[in-house]
């Protein structure tokens, strides 16, 4: 028991310092964007069919986990959205997020590990936007398929609506991130726009312009998804 609870201890002092490594906001939005156009310039990794009917995208560079077999898990990166009433617009400015997991099994040791969230539709979207969201509670959460299309993965698409993907050490997967947990950081939205906002207030109401250092990010998105192909009756 003791052994345990000193397991914890260390998790748990961990984390902060996991929190640290991403260096200053604006650092995080450009890892951000330099982790996406990797994995986006490499065709059979995400299937150009999710990616142009997904409402939203979280891009999370290099989250870590503490090599005590207790799996804490911590990562922050980017939200980002299509525009318009109904996600057809185009794609606007990132709200700040942050990954925990209690046991998160993607990865040995204190490696990082890449990921890329595409939310398939708005009801996940809303929840993401409104509280802070379990995965395979109160989000529906899968391993997103790969290849140059997701024709053969029909059940999975239609029954996620977040459908997730890890890359670690030049390996790319879906994965399943059930059980973690997905918030809005509050504070780092603040220190990036200099204004206390909520990630609706960011990415729905337009309070704020795309920030300098979301730019790439969001050009790189118009050019490689201009425009959503949901089927117009799921984006009601």
């Amino acid at each position: 028991m003791k052994t345990l609870l000193a397991v914890l201890l260390v998790c748990a002092m961990l984390v902060p310092a996991f929190a640290a490594d991403n260096g200053t906001e604006e650092d995080r939005v450009e890892q951000s964007g330099e982790v996406l156009k990797e994995i986006l310039n490499i065709p059979d990794d995400i299937p150009q069919d999710l990616l142009d009917k997904a409402e939203c995208i979280i891009v999370l560079p290099s989250v870590k986990k503490a090599a005590f077999g207790v799996g804490a898990s911590y990562g922050r990166g980017v939200m980002i959205c299509r525009g318009g009433v109904n996600y057809n617009g185009p794609w606007g400015p990132p709200a700040l997020y942050a990954l925990e997991g209690a046991s998160i099994g993607f990865q040995i040791g204190g490696q990082a590990t890449d990921f890329v969230l595409l939310v398939m539709n708005p009801k996940g979207a809303r929840s993401l936007l409104s509280s802070k969201v379990k995965l395979g509670a109160d989000a529906s959460a899968a391993a997103g398929p790969k290849g140059r299309t997701a024709e053969g993965a029909t059940d999975i698409v239609m029954n996620a609506e977040i459908l997730s993907y890890s890359r670690n050490k030049g390996l790319f997967a879906g994965i399943s991130l059930e059980g973690s947990t997905l918030r809005s950081d509050g504070s780092a939205n603040q220190k990036l726009y200099g204004q206390e906002l909520s990630a609706r207030d960011i990415i729905r109401r337009g309070k704020v312009k795309t920030p300098a250092c979301a730019r790439e990010l969001v050009a790189l998105l118009d050019k490689k998804s201009p425009k959503n192909r949901s089927d117009p009756k799921s984006l009601q």
